[in-house]
């Protein structure tokens, strides 16, 4: 029986209905996908029987009301092409586009199948009925979201490897509480970034290069419930969000994912400039959206209006442009090039963990709904 991934009830069938399209020369897609530096997304793995443990009684309402909302499955069969889905000239996109969207495609691939193979290996190895349930529903929706992308980079000539990447990618080991903040901020960030291009594209439609812009709405609806999920496994433990010492990781956390965010999108400025948006616009718009979310759980936010902000981040920006010319030299000299732009850049990082905070009250419920 052929199944699109779009209709999947599980992660497993997902990733089966991909492997069983016809093979494609997809080598260096999934070598791109393969690769670990700081900008590119990571395979992450943890302390599962921690995470087996957690008891989300003190949030018993408002879990079993998300779980209900993810069980509803509004949207199945979503992730496929439709009418709606415009033709795409790639042979006579501009070369330099083309070469940042296929890269924006892969990265974004992978940061869905990422999550997917975390939720799922969490949900393969635990007991406890409440976590397996929510990690299957959410590597369920991970697993729709990198099949929809690679269907889009089909039409390109290229596909990533889905099976092989699960195997072959290098794994990061993260402490529970570490997946719990930076997964609470991917997902929170993701749609941030989701619902700011979607109503940008909204109100200007010759902008839209791509079908896949189409589909970001209830993308990025997905990308929210996950978040919540997160947002009411943190409230399970207080600690993870009172002490002093766990609200500098958040301040941490925060501060990691702004700013390689900032520096990722301004490695794509034609993507950018066909889609009519300022990179700094868009970065400090979604920074913005994803700070008042934040304030769910999180006891405080960055000052991103702070007169040092930016400037570090474009700092950091030019201190990445070294590294990759010292990458792409090569020989001492490029190394030494590399390690110039790699201080320059952990400089730059301090300097933005030292803007002080703007601190706000957690509300006692943390349930939000999409607001974008």
């Amino acid at each position: 029986m052929n199944m699109h991934s779009s209709n999947a009830a599980t992660a497993e069938e997902a990733i089966a209905a991909q492997e069983a399209l016809p093979p494609l020369t997809n080598e260096e897609a999934t070598q791109v996908a393969m690769s670990n530096t700081l900008l590119t997304p990571r395979f992450y793995t943890t302390d599962f029987d921690e995470m087996d443990a957690i008891d989300v009684s003190s949030v018993r309402d408002e879990w079993d009301v998300l779980i209900g909302q993810m069980k509803a499955d509004p949207n199945k069969g979503h992730f496929k092409k439709n009418e709606d889905w415009d033709t795409v000239d790639w042979d006579g996109m501009e070369p330099k586009l083309k070469a940042e969207f296929i890269d924006f495609l892969i990265s974004s691939c992978t940061a869905e199948f990422s999550g997917c193979v975390l939720y799922k290996e969490m949900k393969r190895r635990g007991s406890n009925k409440d976590i397996t349930e929510l990690f299957q529903l959410m590597a369920r929706d991970e697993a729709r979201h990198a099949g929809f992308i690679n269907d889009a980079l089909r039409e390109a000539g290229i596909a990533v490897n889905l099976g092989f990447l699960t195997q072959a990618k290098k794994y990061t080991y993260f402490r529970p509480k570490f997946i719990y903040y930076a997964t609470y901020l991917s997902e929170k960030i993701g749609y941030a970034r989701y619902i700011t291009i979607f109503r940008h594209l909204e109100a200007h439609p010759e902008h839209r290069f791509h079908p896949i812009f189409k589909w970001f709405c209830e993308w990025c609806n997905d990308e929210f419930s996950h978040g919540e999920a997160f947002a009411l496994l943190l409230k399970t433990d207080p600690k993870l969000t009172q002490t002093w010492a766990n609200r500098m990781w958040i301040k941490f956390f925060l501060t990691a994912v702004f700013s390689t965010m900032w520096v990722r999108d301004h490695q794509r400025p034609e993507f950018h400039k066909a889609l009519g948006v300022d990179p700094k616009w868009y970065g400090q718009e979604v920074f913005r959206k994803t700070s008042e979310i934040s304030k769910q759980v999180f006891p405080m936010t960055l000052d991103i209006d702070h007169p040092r902000w930016e400037p570090t981040l474009n700092r950091m920006q030019d201190a990445n442009v070294q590294i990759a010319e010292g990458r792409k030299q090569g020989g001492v000299a490029g190394w030494a090039k590399r390690m110039v732009g790699s201080a320059k850049a952990g400089f730059a990082f301090v300097s933005l963990l030292t803007i002080p905070v703007e601190k706000n009250a957690v509300p006692d419920s943390p349930r939000l709904e999409p607001a974008y």
